[in-house]
């Protein structure tokens, strides 16, 4: 399981788009707490592709935690 944490999240349709950004990346068991400011998933993914995701759709990620 990976941790992320997220800034630029502040209502339910920022989990969403956050959600469906990692969904883009065929990440699996995805969470994502707007209370906290992070998110779940399981997966092999880049750092650097999955920041990019999240930036490209408007939120910075801040910490990656393996």
């Amino acid at each position: 399981m990976t941790k992320i944490v997220i800034n630029g999240m502040s209502c339910e349709k920022c989990v969403e788009h956050v959600k469906e950004a990692l969904e883009a990346l065929n990440l699996k068991n995805i969470n994502v707490y707007l209370d906290g400011g992070f998110a779940t998933f399981e997966g092999a993914v880049d750092e650097a592709v999955l920041r990019d995701a999240l930036d490209d759709a408007g939120y910075d990620v801040t910490a990656v935690e393996a």
